[in-house]
């Protein structure tokens, strides 16, 4: 759904144990206290089941197994009120072992169509909440089956994304099977037909927020005849006739809010109902291209009616509703949620206008128009700030999304807006995302730590994340045993570790061993957060210190082991990458020699060499030029074949980027050091590309081209051929044009020793 950033940095030249917990603040422990026995089974039941309440569903179960006192406890009717089943892969075998305990089961959020199909395991008839995402997958056979189970249900949540195969006949099912039914948001429906609506009408009586978001078609002529609506949002639903809109729905008796965003709706059809509905508050209309265009609307004449749009003062206007205006700060829904006079029907509207918002904003961001910066400056970022403090995780959820979505411009390039992270930053946001982070729940975890990473791209906000003390909290997220939190921990700390100073905190913090736990317990089917690990890696193996920590804590193991086995293009490429830093530190440790006797290490990096992709091919080449400078390694990369697929490599880049041509060059150049490997380097074609590569115009490649030529001039067989190939006028040219003082060094080195006299040409 949403973008995320992922940061990469050129290359450059005692063990502590964390418990895998949920981060919170570490203290140092004397060693008296070390001595106590704690026996957990004596604390207070009371204690015990308010413990148990801050745990996943999974280790709830896990820690019911360890004593019969806990697992009476475990399955007290109160722990199993609500369940979110979206962070852990939940199937029919791992449903059905949660059934005796979700009996009394009220409120759920899973995640997925195998999450879907093994809700009826569950056998929780009680359930009065269902709220589902990634739902691309759930047929209308799927969601029939579940709302039959669910007779009681009140509340069915299905989206953001798009339900792309759920029909009209499924929501006739959720009619007549959940009589109860209060509110329906459905996303991404292609056709809700006039039948689906009647039969809602007909079957469900309490009926009060519709949302059908997304959608392609939608019968106007029956959604307004559905008298019980008070909240109705088709934000984003194209081919709506609004003609047909303005003269029906301003009649609809209970009509309190509606949301219009996204749409084409026009300034006569948003007049209208303005104007002529007597129970309508609210109506959002925020991305509204066509009403935004006319210049002619006036918004204010409109009497105790507010209007949400990019044009009007968002939180000004929510503010009119506030019965106290003595406190109308800055964040309304903050003054709202603190106010002693409580007012149902305001709670309803306030509640209702948080969660269009947060689905909207996320939606805009997730588009990266352009022409968005004023409102994303002047409203935007405060809004979703804002949203981030609400009662609802789910708002909260997609406020901290919106964060990490919004501040992107270009994903390829891993390139934030200053200026929007910036204004995140003075506005508060830095603290309020690190609050959500030490979160108990893993949901706002995940969203928090994503928000972070992609604002630290900034260096002024990393420097700020590091300041309130993100680092601990981040390398405290990376232990987590939910594979979404410790992902996007680890690129917060990918982030955070392009700059110099931050590197010593995250290895003091603990997140160099973090992150390499993190490759060895997620080596399969966890590319996003494989890549993200090793990335961190990489930067953190740049540091000469951390280099070493990298190494102490099994690094070299387990980046080998990625680089052997991971098939995912982004893993090799940060793989290597980060083996090529470890083996750059030659002079002060002993890591490049630990990477080239790793078992099967030269091996892959030299078949990365002949990936299809670019950036892999660069960096397998630079780790291999850096391991090039050990004797033994020299020796066991042409054993491995990599003479005869660096000449490959250096044959096929003459129209690569510099940075590929100068490590396949420095490549070839560290291996001709032997002579033996000099001859094999020629004798298998290698001075024609170097020649080529020595007229690159980038002076990086002129100085390992050269290097390389240099030491092949050194074998008269070599001397010759680079004569026949046309290498000498390259290597005037060098001497004579190019910018670098060592490429016009190493180029006349070349020419010495080609014409020294020891042979005739």
């Amino acid at each position: 759904m949403s973008r995320r950033v992922r940061r990469k940095v050129a290359r450059k030249g005692k063990e502590k144990v964390v418990l895998p917990c949920y981060p919170e603040i570490e203290e140092e422990v004397s060693g008296s206290v070390q001595n106590w026995i704690v026996d957990w089974t004596s604390l207070p039941d009371d204690t015990v089941i308010q413990l148990f309440s801050c745990l996943n569903y999974r280790d709830r179960a896990s820690l019911s197994s360890t004593c019969k006192t806990w697992r009476v406890l475990g399955i007290s009717p109160c722990l199993w009120t609500s369940l979110d089943l979206r962070a852990h892969k939940c199937n029919d075998a791992m449903a059905a072992s949660l059934a005796a305990r979700c009996v009394n089961l009220q409120k759920l959020r899973f995640r997925g169509a195998e999450s879907a199909d093994a809700i009826l395991h569950l056998q929780a008839r009680n359930l009065r909440e269902i709220s589902g995402d990634y739902c691309r997958k759930i047929t209308d056979a799927t969601l029939s089956v579940i709302v039959a189970r669910h007779e009681a249900l009140e509340s069915l949540q299905l989206g953001p994304d798009f339900c792309e195969r759920i029909s009209s006949d499924a929501i006739k099912a959720i009619a007549i099977c959940c009589p109860k039914l209060k509110k329906l948001r459905l996303s991404g429906i292609r056709d809700v037909h006039a039948d689906a609506i009647i039969a809602l009408t007909k079957h469900c009586q309490n009926l009060t927020d519709i949302g059908f978001i997304d959608c392609l078609n939608i019968d106007e002529m029956a959604l307004g005849n559905v008298l019980s609506v008070r909240f109705l949002s088709v934000a984003g639903t194209s081919n709506m006739k609004w003609g047909v809109v303005s003269h029906l729905w301003h009649k609809l008796p209970n009509l309190t809010g509606l949301d219009v965003s996204r749409t084409d709706i026009g300034s006569a059809a948003v007049s209208r109902l303005l104007s002529s509905s007597q129970s309508l508050k609210v109506l959002c209309a925020l991305n509204c291209p066509v009403l935004e265009e006319d210049t002619n609307f006036a918004p204010r004449k409109y009497k105790n009616k507010l209007l949400l749009a990019r044009f009007t003062e968002i939180m000004k206007e929510i503010a009119f509703l506030l019965v106290d205006i003595t406190k109308k700060g800055k964040n309304v829904f903050l003054d709202w949620r603190n106010s002693k006079n409580k007012d149902k029907n305001l709670d309803d509207i306030m509640t209702w206008i948080e969660w269009i918002l947060s689905h909207t904003l996320l939606r805009i961001a997730e588009s990266n128009q352009q022409g968005l910066d004023v409102f994303w400056l002047k409203q935007g970022a405060s809004l979703l700030l804002n949203l981030m403090q609400s009662s609802q995780e789910d708002v909260q959820e997609r406020a901290a999304t919106g964060l990490a979505t919004f501040v992107v411009i270009d994903d390829e390039n891993a390139s934030i807006d200053c200026g929007r992270a910036e204004a995140v930053m003075r506005d508060g946001g830095i603290c309020l995302l690190l609050n959500l982070a030490k979160s108990w729940r893993e949901g706002l975890q995940s969203e928090a730590a994503k928000a972070i990473a992609n604002l630290s791209v900034n260096a002024n906000v990393a420097k700020a994340v590091a300041e309130e003390g993100g680092i601990n909290i981040l390398a405290g997220l990376a232990r987590s045993m939910n594979r979404l939190v410790a992902e996007e921990a680890a690129g917060g700390l990918w982030n955070l570790s392009v700059g110099e100073e931050h590197k010593g905190a995250i290895a003091e913090a603990g997140g160099v061993k973090a992150l390499v736990d993190l490759i060895f317990k997620w080596s399969s089917g966890g590319d996003g957060v494989l890549e993200r690990a090793a990335g961190a890696l990489a930067n953190l193996a740049a540091d000469d210190k951390c280099s070493t920590e990298v190494a102490v804590a099994g690094g070299v193991q387990a980046l080998v082991m990625l680089a052997r086995n991971c098939k995912f293009e982004g893993v090799q490429e940060q793989a290597a990458r980060a083996l090529a830093n470890l083996a750059a530190h030659g002079d002060s440790n002993s890591n490049n020699a630990a990477v080239g006797q790793e078992a099967g290490a030269l091996e892959a990096l030299v078949q990365l060499t002949q990936s299809p992709h670019e950036g892999v091919r660069q960096e397998a080449a630079g780790a291999l030029w850096n391991l090039s400078f050990d004797d033994r390694n020299r020796e066991a990369i042409a054993a491995a074949g990599g003479v005869e697929a660096l000449v490959a490599l250096a044959q096929g880049c003459s129209n690569a980027s510099p940075g590929l041509q100068e490590r396949a060059a420095g490549a070839l150049w560290g291996l001709s050091v032997s002579e033996a490997n000099s001859i094999a380097i020629g004798r298998e074609g290698g001075v024609v590309p170097l020649i080529a590569l020595a007229r690159s115009e980038a002076a990086d490649v002129h100085e390992t081209a050269a290097g390389a030529l240099w030491n092949l001039a050194f074998n008269p067989g070599n001397a010759l051929r680079i004569v026949e190939e046309g290498g000498v006028p390259a290597l005037v040219n060098l001497c004579s044009s190019s910018v670098s003082k060592m490429a016009r060094f190493m180029a006349a080195l070349a020419l010495a020793y080609m014409f020294d006299g020891r042979y005739l040409l």
